[in-house]
């Protein structure tokens, strides 16, 4: 699988393959159709050259990695290696910060769910963490998932009627209202481990507009 790169200016959203369960070679494709920006996190690069998809950029601590830096040099050409040794950051952290220097404004990251749990939440949690600084979303076989803005953001979005949607707060968010909502929110709070508006479903087709005051919500677009 290639990826048949051509420079676009940064047109399109750059690409994190991330280290956790990988996803379908179809929505691996679709992703790399339009020729991003790729960036494999240095656990899964052996993983992602056995697929032959061509990596612009390999990085982490190199701790996991089962391969030497000249056999990754060796592997694809031209690669750029950038050694990031900091352990008080995960190496997705590190992908998204490295992104951000390089001023790509969007950025899609698979492999990213999955295999441990851990690693799983805390990748949801960083979408969060850097979404002033650049539009992020992780994609799998069965989600995308995107952190919302507060107040005065509105989001607004078209789709097919019973559309499952989830809206997970990290943290609390307060003052949630929704429309075209099977299960509508007029003002209304979720929080973690209290009330979560987990499997919602869009009423009918159409536009599905939410809004809120103030927190962290994600929005998970999903399908069996």
């Amino acid at each position: 699988m290639s990826s048949h790169h051509v420079v676009r200016e940064k047109q399109e959203p750059a690409l994190i393959i991330a280290n956790g369960e990988a996803c379908s070679s179809s929505l691996c494709g679709q992703l790399l159709e339009w020729s991003p920006f790729v960036v494999v996190l240095d656990g899964a690069f052996s993983r992602v050259l056995d697929l032959g998809i061509k990596v612009d950029v390999v990085l982490g601590d190199f701790d996991s990695n089962n391969m030497s830096i000249e056999e990754i040099e060796s592997s694809q050409f031209p690669i750029e290696i950038i050694h990031t040794p900091d352990q008080n950051k995960t190496d997705l952290e590190k992908g998204i910060e490295f992104l951000i220097e390089r001023e790509f404004p969007a950025v899609n990251i698979i492999w990213a769910t999955g295999r441990r749990m851990d690693h799983a939440l805390a990748n949801l949690i960083n979408l969060v963490k850097y979404k002033s600084k650049i539009q992020l979303k992780i994609i799998d076989d069965y989600s995308i998932v995107y952190p919302l803005h507060s107040s005065p953001n509105v989001f607004s979005k078209w789709y097919k009627k019973d559309t499952p949607i989830s809206l997970v707060p990290v943290g609390k968010a307060s003052g949630i209202s929704t429309q075209n909502l099977e299960y509508p929110l007029n003002n209304e709070d979720l929080e973690m481990g209290v009330r979560i508006g987990n499997s919602n479903s869009v009423a009918e087709d159409g536009i599905v507009t939410i809004s809120y005051l103030e927190g962290e919500l994600l929005m998970m677009e999903c399908h069996d």
